[in-house]
């Protein structure tokens, strides 16, 4: 049996890869780390008594009570802020996707462009300054982001949609937005669902992050704990804050198997 041949070596992989390492090698010798002292018995020593410190966590009835309001607020924010950016990246996918012609195309895809290129803490500094310190700015930072995330995502699902049913109604008679409605929306509406699933996944975290610059919930719980220095109580935060994202990270997945092995 003859063998196929080897094919020849792929020298511009070859040299990405160095580049690569390279890169990796310079940042560690600019950064200077002294892993020598990272790793010695006296910073073992520290490290070990900081981590004794978190333990046991506060289990009192009433600090219990206050971290699970904080955990249903950090919930909300994130559940409003992913349904709010759903809507409007789905309202920016449709111009983005070039349904109206090439300006609005351009014009949506900066926006989207802009929206996500900005980090949720950054646009959550600047809607503590609009909206004040609270969940709601927590929830508005993530709407803008997501947007921009969803967006994007929804319009690329729009751009690979077969165009022939949508075709097939308006040429019998039907307008534009109930072709789009009974014709493209169901192809892609399962697909954009699983979107939002996900980034709903990655919404309830950065949601329990956003507290720290004002957002609300467990994040600003934590800071609080934190910044008075008592680890017993930022303790039981953590813990709500990874039962919190092991619930929703499980609910998401069940509904996202739910609409088919193709977006599970």
């Amino acid at each position: 049996m003859n063998l196929p041949p080897r094919p020849p070596p792929c020298l511009r992989c070859w040299f990405a890869v160095g580049l690569i390492a390279l890169a990796v090698v310079a940042s560690f010798v600019y950064l200077g780390i002294d892993y020598r002292a990272l790793g010695s018995a006296e910073s073992l020593r520290l490290m070990g008594k900081f981590i004794a410190e978190f333990f046991p966590p506060d289990v009192s009835p009433d600090f219990l009570a206050k971290v699970g309001s904080g955990a249903l607020q950090t919930l909300a924010v994130s559940a409003l802020g992913t349904v709010l950016a759903a809507i409007a990246g789905a309202v920016l996918a449709l111009p983005a996707s070039g349904r109206a012609g090439w300006v609005p195309r351009h014009v949506a895809r900066f926006i989207l462009n802009f929206l996500r290129s900005v980090p949720e803490l950054v646009w959550a500094a600047l809607m503590v300054l609009a909206a004040g310190i609270g969940p709601f700015a927590g929830a508005l930072a993530l709407s803008l982001h997501t947007t921009g995330v969803l967006g994007r995502l929804f319009a690329e699902a729009l751009e690979n949609a077969p165009r022939e049913p949508e075709h097939a109604l308006t040429l019998s008679g039907a307008g534009p937005v109930a072709a789009f409605s009974y014709a493209s929306l169901p192809i892609v509406l399962p697909q954009w669902v699983a979107y939002t699933l996900y980034r709903w996944e990655m919404n309830i975290r950065m949601a329990a992050v956003l507290g720290f610059v004002g957002g609300g919930g467990l994040g600003q719980l934590l800071y609080f704990h934190l910044s008075i220095f008592q680890q017993q109580q930022a303790m039981t935060v953590l813990i709500a804050m990874f039962v919190l994202v092991t619930f929703v990270d499980f609910a998401s997945a069940r509904l996202r198997r739910g609409l088919g092995p193709a977006y599970a």
